[in-house]
């Protein structure tokens, strides 16, 4: 394998799989290094490691990778000094690597106590390109789906019809295909709307997402200080939270919904 960059200086691309995407709590479970030289050679170091954590089983259903395929690996600090030294003088790449990988990485070099700077190495993070090469926006998706341009973008009545036209290019073009969900279920895309509903609804309870179902199917908060906290559980410990909401600046539809639990506890005794 060879490259046509110009580099002044070897450039690492790597990519980590993790226990999660919390950068301060999460850990490594499986790192790819392809060091690629100003030469136009290129030179891969991988490394799987025992995150000392079990892997969450969201986790795990999306990079394949479970507590028992770990078990004998070492720790990342076993193998810390290596990575780092194999990455010496290099500038960094990956896909979303500013954002995430890149401060995961750090943080694993700071608990194993190996000095690993970021300050003098260029960062280069490909989806941030492909996002503003690429935009993400109706008229692109026209452009890609139905190979036209959108005339009159940000018109109701044009962006309407574009957004038609999208949705049934999309159901021909991926018939058939699997298409995972953000639950990591995988899904076989076809031309139903339960299916289409399934792939691409969230777990909001209100419309702003204010509250949100978690994995046990219960009303959770999903912002300030009790955020992944069961409603009927900051109901009990915060008596005062409900006419918070009430009095504050929230969407009505979370203000409504809130008080439909509210209601629910209380007709149920909790």
């Amino acid at each position: 394998m060879t490259h046509q960059l110009v580099l002044r200086k070897p450039l690492a691309f790597f990519d980590l799989e993790t226990t999660g995407i919390n950068t301060a709590k999460d850990r490594i479970i499986d790192i790819c290094i392809i060091k690629a030289m100003p030469n136009g050679e290129v030179t891969t170091k991988k490394q799987r490691v025992n995150p000392g954590m079990p892997i969450p089983i969201e986790s795990s259903l999306i990079h394949g990778l479970y507590d028992d395929d770990v078990a004998d690996c070492p720790p990342f600090k076993a193998v810390a000094k290596g990575l780092a030294q194999f990455m010496e003088g290099c500038d960094l790449a990956g896909f979303n690597s500013n954002r995430f990988d890149v401060p995961l990485l750090v943080e694993e070099f700071l608990r194993a106590d190996v000095n690993f700077d970021v300050r003098n190495r260029r960062l280069i993070d490909a989806q941030r390109i492909f996002h503003l090469m690429e935009p993400r926006n109706l008229s692109a998706a026209y452009r890609f789906y139905c190979n036209k341009e959108l005339v009159g973008a940000h018109g109701a009545e044009a962006d309407t019809i574009a957004t038609l036209e999208v949705l049934n290019a999309q159901v021909q073009r991926y018939v058939g295909m699997v298409a995972r969900a953000d639950n990591g279920a995988d899904l076989i895309f076809n031309n139903d709307v339960d299916m289409l509903h399934q792939l691409t609804a969230n777990r909001n309870v209100d419309l702003a997402g204010r509250i949100v179902l978690n994995e046990k199917g219960e009303e959770v908060v999903n912002f300030g200080k009790n955020k992944g906290v069961p409603v009927l559980d900051v109901f009990k410990k915060e008596p005062s939270f409900f006419d918070w909401v009430q009095k504050g600046d929230f969407p009505l539809d979370t203000k409504r919904r809130l008080t439909e639990i509210r209601l629910r506890t209380l007709s149920q005794g909790k």
